[in-house]
């Protein structure tokens, strides 16, 4: 009995308990369809005001949410692009749309910046 409960709590954990790089290991899905997170585990999120392919977020919107900023060797990978700044630097996006970190999630995990002034989201796949 006890091995049937056993194995029914870790197949129940299967769909959460995996992650999946994207974009060179800069990005990754804690399961499908799931929060899209940056190496570390930090939630990453989507700003209503850029438009395809462009970030709008610039000085004190980039320091309160830094860009997820790609080396030089990064190359696209599906539906993960990168976006060129202003300043030259380039940003990942996913589907076109720039990807962000918030300033206030502390660890892994954290979520706290999902529908800040209704226009901040947490970028899922």
């Amino acid at each position: 009995m006890r091995i049937m409960i056993a194995a029914a709590i870790m197949a129940a954990a299967i769909p959460f308990a995996y992650a999946q790089d994207h974009a060179g290991g800069a990005i990754k899905v804690a399961a499908e369809g799931g929060v899209l997170t940056d190496s570390q585990g930090m939630t990453l999120y989507t700003f209503d005001k850029d438009e395809p392919g462009t970030s709008n977020c610039y000085d004190t919107c980039a320091t309160n949410w830094p860009p997820l900023t790609a080396d030089e060797n990064a190359q696209p990978e599906g539906d993960f692009t990168l976006v060129e700044r202003t300043d030259g630097t380039k940003q990942w996006a996913y589907k076109g749309e720039p990807l962000y970190l918030w300033v206030k999630d502390t660890k892994p995990g954290d979520a706290t910046g999902d529908g800040v002034n209704d226009v901040w989201h947490t970028a899922v796949e």
